[in-house]
């Protein structure tokens, strides 16, 4: 993904909690404190900034207009903004924050990339107890022994949804090289979240329940139509030429809702895309399907500072660049390096393997991709678009799967044939064991009468 998608913002497609513009306006030009990475914490307040003349009183000027759809207007739920520095004696460090009392422990890691520092610039993705963020990164040389010679900070912003957080990109851009060359002046920062913060319906009594955590859509709760994206140009196309037919291998292990880790040094915004693509690949529209499994969550961009939330949860794909994490394999089913897809657990061995149906779906996915990219060029027709077909592909061939295995299911007999197999685009020997972790997982009641192949 190094074309036109790699700088472009990432999605929108799900709906956040309910949040309220406040109706105070005043506005806080400073925060108040800095929080450090591996060293104590410095006092980073400052006497508010006086506006240069020539300075935007406020910084929607610099705002990115999104790719939104007509008549589309949702709140703004900015909950926080905040900006990180690489200290040389203290590490990441949170140097400035809005709201103060906000808890960003573990921000510092999780939006300044581990080998950040061998790029020039890289945005990135994450996930934040129940919010989601987006902080851009750079990296300045100045000619300084205190500072090793490099200056390197991130910008971000907090969501209770990801689906605003691409609006912010191009501001966030530009914030991040302002505080590059004027360190310490954060009042269009300050500007910014006055306008756009937002404020979480509190339930009963304060410290009561987090609010919910939105992903990506549930495979029963929501339709192809009503999915609003707004991925960058490109996203699948490039997802579909780095994989290649092994987009087939993630489709599975996506489908059987495993922990999937994806390893890639930096930058590591494209690598983000590869995890919202990935996700992409198992949405179901049926309804009563996916009851008993696990949602599959979007975690984006993680490090060593998430080991703890990783270890209990059920499904998710992430991304990482510290290649440590490979050796921990109790936090993962599958580890993606750059393009080596591979599994420890000796039982989904076999989902390695591409099939004869495998090669069946990729040649029809790049055919349809041909005829669809046929008529652009030749009606100009752009709707729809290319990364539609590819999201439509995956759920019309889902959506095929679970039909048929709650019709076989609804039979007298329940038994699932190698003819099922194929009417579901499915390979009955090779595809066997994949069906097996399908009907287990989803609690799906047939009985599977493919012989097992014959070992050679």
């Amino acid at each position: 993904m190094v074309e036109q998608g790699d700088a472009a913002p990432l999605l929108r497609w799900a709906e956040g909690p309910a949040v309220s513009v406040p109706q105070d306006p005043a506005l806080q030009a400073r925060g108040g404190w800095t929080r450090g990475g591996g060293g104590s914490g410095r006092a980073a307040a400052e006497a508010p900034r006086r506006r240069e003349p020539d300075e935007p009183a406020a910084p929607e000027v610099l705002l990115q207009p999104g790719r939104l759809e007509l008549g589309d207007v949702e709140e703004d739920q900015v909950v926080a903004v905040f900006v990180v520095t690489f200290d040389p004696r203290s590490g990441n460090m949170v140097e400035w924050c809005l709201p103060q009392d906000i808890d960003l422990e573990g921000v510092e890691f999780k939006s300044m990339a581990s080998g950040s520092h061998k790029v020039q610039s890289d945005f990135i993705y994450f996930r934040k107890g129940p919010f989601f963020g987006l902080a851009c990164f750079a990296n300045m040389p100045v000619e300084s022994e205190l500072e090793r010679g490099a200056r390197m900070k991130s910008v971000g912003i907090l969501s209770p949804s990801y689906t605003l957080l691409y609006r912010y990109m191009h501001f966030l851009e530009n914030q991040v090289r302002h505080q590059l060359e004027m360190p310490g002046h954060y009042s269009h920062l300050a500007a910014f979240y006055e306008d756009k913060k937002g404020v979480l319906h509190a339930g009963p009594g304060r410290g009561g329940s987090l609010p919910p955590v939105y992903w990506l859509p549930s495979i029963h709760r929501y339709m192809y139509p009503e999915m609003k994206i707004t991925h960058p140009a490109g996203c699948m196309s490039q997802f579909i030429k780095f994989f290649g037919e092994q987009i087939l291998i993630l489709w599975k292990f996506a489908l059987l809702r495993k922990r999937i880790l994806i390893f890639s040094p930096p930058p590591v915004g494209v690598v983000c895309y590869r995890v919202y693509c990935c996700c992409c690949l198992a949405n179901v529209s049926l309804p009563g399907i996916g009851g008993t499994v696990p949602e599959s969550k979007p975690f984006f961009y993680v490090s060593v500072a998430d080991i703890e939330s990783l270890e209990v949860e059920l499904s998710y794909v992430a991304c990482t660049t510290e290649k440590i994490f490979e050796e921990k394999r109790e936090l993962y089913d599958v580890y993606v390096d750059n393009q080596n897809v591979k599994t420890h657990h000796d039982h989904l061995q076999p989902l390695l393997k591409i099939n004869s149906a495998d090669r069946e779906k990729y040649r029809r996915l790049n055919e349809q991709r041909q005829m669809l990219l046929y008529s652009q060029e030749v009606e100009g027709d752009y709707n729809p678009c290319e990364e539609d077909l590819f999201v439509l592909f995956f759920l019309e061939q889902n959506n095929r799967i679970f039909q048929t295995l709650l019709e076989v299911s609804a039979s007298q007999d329940k038994t699932l044939t190698a003819e099922h197999a194929r009417g579901m685009g499915l390979d009955p020997q090779g595809d066997r064991s994949f069906l097996m972790d399908l009907l287990e997982a989803y609690g799906i009641d047939v009985m599977l009468v493919i012989d097992n192949p014959c070992c050679p």
